[in-house]
């Protein structure tokens, strides 16, 4: 099988989905009475994949938009918005 290669964005929709996947199956697991431990785990699974999508749109908007940034002299806003992202970010 010949694997294609995902856009960022497809890459990150894919992700997300995974997200999506893991949340939903963590509340199940709140709604059934599910051992705590177990929903930790289930949570983390949900903070890593929301994790690994932050990192692969941090890299995107870095190759792309603050390069371009760069190369029209808008450093100072792109410089900004990364900042404030970063204030957000724990």
């Amino acid at each position: 099988m010949i694997k294609t290669k995902l856009t960022p964005r497809q890459d990150v929709a894919r992700r997300l989905k995974i997200v999506e996947g893991h949340l939903r199956k963590t509340i199940e697991m709140v709604e059934g009475n599910v051992y705590c431990i177990d929903v930790l785990q289930q949570t983390s699974a949900v903070r890593s994949a929301i994790k690994k999508a932050e990192e692969v749109l941090l890299a995107n908007h870095l190759n792309n938009c603050v390069a371009n940034a760069m190369k029209t002299n808008a450093q100072g806003k792109a410089i900004d918005e990364l900042i404030q992202v970063f204030k957000k970010i724990d």
